[in-house]
């Protein structure tokens, strides 16, 4: 049978669906950039430059029992996430990552013909799952400095909707939702989702709000912060009802052993992690100071690991290859709400720094 045979046993609503467009990987520019592979700077996917703890290496590597399945239920896990997020451990649900936790929570709640509205420009993944459910996005569009619009949110909810994404810190843009208008759109009584996958370079949350409003769910990641994106792992804060029954759908052993004892040692060695939190803050500081000065750029404030700009002069989709070719890799955007822009992660000095010549060298 050929491809065209299989077609038709495809659910319908994906036979057109478009998937997730991923930050490009030094790998695959082997032989076509300017620069070795192991001298690419990346800069386009909001990893964390600095890597994870020592200790998380060290005890990985001690690890004599990886044939071993991980606890289900998460018991130790949830207990250590709870401590750091400060509420009760049958409050969390960890997973592979804090997207996969979208995509569970998308899953309970939406249906085909559910709506969920969504504050665009935002976090693609939510889309993608909400089109894999069958359910209908209903974007609502920010503001010219990407603000929340509480009013149109509020304005547009109907019958069918179902769901509630904000991100804050928001990818790509940086900027928080102040809690006021959180708490405004939580008050709606629909089920809410804050997904503060940069809330240890912003310093603001909800998490305290949870225990006072059972439809608000808050979603967190170990990738930025402590540098553990390879090993994909992440955590929401609910009412204990919802927990209940995301416990129940989830795919069984969905956070490796690897994740389990990453997340142990990472809480164990704070002091470390913060200090590197500290320093990439600075460098986003000094970074949104150096672009500034570019007169062809416009950057936006960002309290996330990363800086949202527009280019002003030119096109973002050559900018982009052009720094490529050099060996740095960021993130451009050319669609009708993120028009001929770029985000550029945090990184360490030298990364800003060899950014800045490139950037000059393109502009002569």
């Amino acid at each position: 049978m050929d491809s065209e045979g299989m077609e038709k046993f495809i659910r319908g609503h994906l036979a057109g669906f478009t998937g997730y467009s991923a930050s490009t990987s030094p790998d695959v520019l082997a032989g076509r950039v300017d620069v070795p592979v192991e001298s690419i700077i990346k800069m386009n996917a909001n990893e964390n430059p600095y890597g994870c703890s020592p200790r998380v290496l060290q005890a990985l590597a001690d690890n004599p029992h990886f044939h071993i399945y991980p606890d289900d239920g998460q018991q130790e896990l949830r207990k250590l996430l709870a401590g750091y997020a400060g509420v009760a451990a049958d409050r969390i649900v960890a997973g592979h990552g804090s997207n996969t936790l979208i995509d569970l929570i998308v899953r309970l709640f939406v249906g085909p013909g559910d709506e969920v509205v969504n504050c665009v420009p935002t976090f693609d993944i939510y889309r993608f799952s909400t089109e894999i459910c069958g359910g209908t996005l209903v974007n609502v569009n920010r503001d010219e400095q990407f603000a929340v619009d509480v009013k149109t949110v509020k304005n547009i909810i109907s019958r069918k909707t179902r769901l509630i994404f904000l991100a804050t810190p928001n990818n790509p843009t940086g900027n928080v939702i102040p809690r006021q208008d959180i708490l405004e759109i939580v008050d709606t009584g629909l089920p809410v989702v804050v997904d503060e996958a940069y809330y240890e370079f912003s310093g603001e949350t909800a998490v305290p709000d949870v225990s006072q409003h059972s439809n608000l769910m808050v979603l967190r990641s170990f990738s930025k912060w402590a540098g553990l994106a390879g090993l994909r792992i992440g955590y929401g804060v609910f009412h204990p009802w919802i927990v209940g029954k995301l416990m129940a759908i989830k795919i069984p052993h969905n956070v490796s052993v690897a994740a389990e004892i990453a997340v142990r040692e990472s809480l164990a060695d704070l002091d470390y992690l913060q200090g590197k939190v500290r320093a990439i803050i600075a460098e986003r500081e000094r970074l949104f100071a150096k672009l500034e000065k570019i007169e062809w750029l416009k950057p936006y404030p960002s309290q996330a690991n990363f800086i949202f700009c527009n280019v002003l002069k030119g096109n973002a989709a050559e900018l982009h290859q052009k720094l490529q070719q050099k060996g740095i890799l960021v993130r451009y955007f050319d669609n009708p709400l993120l028009r001929n822009s770029i985000r550029i992660t945090a990184g360490k000095p030298e990364h800003t720094g060899a950014l800045l010549k490139a950037l000059r060298e393109i502009d002569d």
